[in-house]
C-alpha cells in the first residue's frame, strides 16, 4: 500500500493529495528512482520518501509486486550483489524501462498542461 500524509504543508499552503493520484504514480516513481542508479528494495523505499520530502511512502508489500511485474515486462532487471554487509538484490532499469519512463513523463506533462489550462 502506498501511504501518504493526509495534508502536506509547503510554503504555508496545505495540500491534500488524492489516494488515487498517488496510486497511479508508483510505476513512474520506481522507474525514475532506478534511472538515477541501481538500488535495492528497502533503499528504494527510503530514497523515494527522501526525494519526495515524505509525500510518497511505499510499503514493501506495494513495492516488490510492482518490481516483479516490471521485471517480467523487461523494464527492470535484478541482480545480487555482496557489496557491504550482506548479499542484496539490486534492481536496475533496462532500455525498455527507460523508454517506458519517457512515455510516462510525456504523459504526465500532457496531463499537467491540460490541468493547468
Amino acid at each position: 500500500m502506498l501511504s501518504y500524509p493526509r495534508q502536506i504543508s509547503g510554503g504555508g499552503v496545505v495540500v491534500k493529495i488524492s489516494k488515487e493520484l498517488l496510486k497511479g504514480s508508483t510505476v513512474i516513481l520506481i522507474l525514475k528512482t532506478l534511472e538515477r542508479r541501481p538500488i535495492y528494495g528497502y533503499e528504494m523505499i527510503k530514497d523515494i520518501e527522501r526525494h519526495s520530502d515524505g509525500v510518497f511512502r511505499l510499503r514493501e508489500g506495494t513495492l516488490y509486486p510492482i518490481l516483479h511485474s516490471l521485471e517480467s515486462q523487461g523494464m527492470v532487471e535484478s541482480y545480487w550483489s555482496s557489496e557491504g554487509s550482506r548479499p542484496r538484490k539490486y534492481y536496475r532499469i533496462t532500455n525498455k524501462g527507460l523508454g517506458r519512463l519517457k512515455e510516462k513523463q510525456d504523459e504526465w506533462v500532457t496531463f499537467r498542461s491540460a490541468i493547468d489550462r
